[in-house]
C-alpha cells in the first residue's frame, strides 16, 4: 500500500461517559431486585409479617438494603391447605443516574412451598423466555442470567434449609414486554419480556461496561445460529443501510456495535467466524482507518490530516485536500468530497483503508469487507471492494 500502516489502539473508557461536577448515582441491576423480593416474600411466607424492608448480599460480599413497595401473604385455603400459602413482595428498580429502560421496573417475586426440596425459579409474565442457543441458558426457560440465579439460591438459603425444604420463586415484571421493545432482546431470541441481568448487582451509570457485553453476547448468539457471516453496524441508520445491503441474511447476523468494534472482531475470531462486514459513516470510518478499535468521542477523535491524505490519493487539488484537513468533522469532509465529486473514490479508499486495519486487527482470520454511507442510512456510497453503491 502507498500508505503506513497505523498502530492499532483500543483505548479503555472512563467509568462514565459524561463529566459532572457531582458523582453520578449508581442503582441497581434487575438480578439484585429481583433477589431482593425473593427475600422478602419468602421472609414474609415464613413469619407471617409483610416485610418493608430486606437485605440481600451482593457478588462482591457487600450486604445492601433496598425498600420493598409492596408485600402480600395469601394464606392456604381449605381443609388441607398444603403448599397453597403464598406471598409476593415487589421492588421498584431504581437505576440510579444510569439512561436503563428498566429503570422503575416492578420487580415481583410470587413465593409458595413445594414438596420437594430445592429451589424451583421460573419466569413470569414480563420476563423473557431464551429461544435461541448461545446465551448460556436453557432454550424454553427464562432469562434469568447464572448471577442472579445464584444471588436468589443465595438469598432463599438465608431464610430456609434448601435441602430440606422446597420453594418455588416465580419472577414477573409487569410491563415487562413493553419495556423489552426498547432492547436488543428479540433479536438474541429472548420473546416476552426482559431479562433478568447483572454481575455485581450495582449499575453503573452510562457504564460501557453492560454495552460491551452485550455486542459480544450478540455475536455468539450469532454463531451458535451456525451463521459464520457477522455484520457490524455502528446504529439505528447504519442498519438499515445494512439490511438493504444484505437482505438474505438473517436479522441475527446484523449487531449494532456503536464504538466497540474491535471487541466484536475479537468475538469474532474467537467463536470461529469466517466473515466481518463493517458498515459506518465517515466519522467512525475515519477512526477506524486511523486504528483506532474504540472510538467513542471522549477517546478519539477523527484524524482529518488522514482524511486529507486519502483526499490527495483520491485526486483531489491542494485546496480539496487543504480544506478537507481543516474540517470540522468527518461529516463534513464526506460533504466536501461528494461536492468535488470524488466521494464515491474517496470513500472507497477510507473503506480500503479501515478493511487493511480490521484484517491486521483480526491477523487474517477474518474475511473483511468495509461499506460507507450516507448520513441518512438510506444507502451505500462506497466499499472496499465487495460492492458498488
Amino acid at each position: 500500500m502507498a500508505y503506513d500502516l497505523p498502530p492499532l489502539r483500543e483505548p479503555d473508557l472512563p467509568r462514565t461517559a459524561k463529566v459532572r461536577p457531582t458523582a453520578l448515582r449508581t442503582g441497581w441491576t434487575t438480578g439484585a431486585c429481583a433477589t431482593a423480593a425473593t427475600k422478602a416474600a419468602l421472609t414474609a411466607l415464613v413469619t407471617g409479617v409483610p416485610q418493608r424492608e430486606v437485605e440481600i448480599g451482593l457478588p462482591a460480599g457487600r450486604r445492601v438494603r433496598f425498600p420493598v413497595a409492596r408485600c402480600d401473604i395469601s394464606p392456604a385455603t381449605g381443609t388441607s391447605g398444603a403448599g397453597e400459602a403464598r406471598a409476593e413482595a415487589v421492588v421498584v428498580k431504581d437505576a440510579g443516574d444510569d439512561p436503563d429502560v428498566t429503570h422503575g421496573a416492578e420487580l415481583t417475586a410470587t413465593v409458595a412451598w413445594r414438596e420437594t426440596p430445592g429451589l424451583a425459579l421460573e419466569g413470569g409474565p414480563g420476563v423473557g423466555t431464551v429461544t435461541k442457543p448461545g446465551l448460556g441458558l436453557p432454550v424454553g426457560g427464562p432469562a434469568i442470567n447464572d448471577t442472579p440465579r445464584r444471588m436468589i439460591g443465595e438469598a432463599v438459603g438465608e431464610v430456609v434449609d434448601l435441602a430440606t425444604v422446597g420453594v418455588r420463586v416465580v419472577i414477573s415484571v409487569p410491563r415487562g414486554e413493553i419495556m423489552a421493545r426498547k432492547t436488543t432482546n428479540r433479536r438474541l431470541g429472548i420473546l416476552g419480556g426482559i431479562s433478568i441481568l447483572g454481575t455485581t448487582g450495582i449499575v453503573r451509570p452510562f457504564s460501557t461496561a453492560s454495552w460491551r457485553a452485550s455486542v459480544v453476547q450478540a455475536v455468539h448468539v450469532m454463531a451458535a445460529q451456525g451463521e459464520r457471516t457477522v455484520v457490524l453496524c455502528t446504529g439505528g441508520r447504519t442498519e438499515r443501510a445494512a439490511r438493504a445491503l444484505l437482505p438474505d441474511l438473517p436479522e441475527v447476523c446484523f449487531v449494532e456495535v456503536g464504538d466497540f468494534t474491535g471487541a466484536a472482531v475479537t468475538a469474532a475470531v474467537a467463536d470461529g467466524l469466517t466473515g466481518v462486514v463493517f458498515v459506518g459513516m465517515a466519522g467512525k470510518l475515519a477512526k477506524l482507518a486511523a486504528g483506532v478499535l474504540m472510538t467513542h468521542y471522549t477517546r478519539s477523535k477523527v484524524d482529518l490530516s488522514l482524511l486529507g491524505a486519502v483526499t490527495a490519493e483520491a485526486g483531489g487539488d491542494a485546496d480539496l485536500v487543504a480544506a478537507v484537513t481543516a474540517a470540522n468533522t468527518g461529516r463534513h469532509a464526506y460533504e466536501l468530497w461528494e461536492a468535488a465529486g470524488l466521494l464515491g473514490t474517496a470513500g472507497d479508499l477510507l473503506c480500503r483503508r479501515v478493511r487493511a486495519v480490521l484484517l491486521r486487527f483480526a491477523e487474517d482470520a477474518l474475511d473483511v469487507d468495509v461499506a460507507l454511507v450516507d448520513f441518512t442510512g438510506s444507502r451505500v456510497v462506497a466499499s472496499s471492494g465487495r460492492w458498488v453503491a
